[in-house]
């Protein structure tokens, strides 16, 4: 199987991308530890989302592909809940 990553996946993992640029400049800068954290905190909600997006998309490639081929879609229902609950 082939995955297709959306242009605006890809520009959201270029928005995360500067996001951690940012927090490094403000370690840099030697800015508070509040001011670090939040930025970082940001970076891992703009991630989360990322990768809802990156198994909501494939998983429904996935499913239409197994339904097509009589597959078991159960398992992969319960693939995608594991990816997120161990991304977490």
């Amino acid at each position: 199987m082939e995955y297709n990553y959306t242009d605006e996946l890809k520009t959201r993992l270029r928005r995360i991308e500067g996001q951690v640029r940012g927090v490094l400049r403000l370690m840099e800068e030697g800015k508070s530890c509040k001011e670090v954290v939040s930025q970082l905190s940001a970076v891992r909600n703009a991630s989360d989302k990322a990768i809802a997006q990156i198994v909501a998309e494939n998983l429904q490639q996935c499913l239409l592909e197994a339904q097509a081929a009589g597959g078991d879609t159960d398992k992969l229902v319960k693939e995608a809940v594991e990816l997120l609950v161990k991304s977490r």
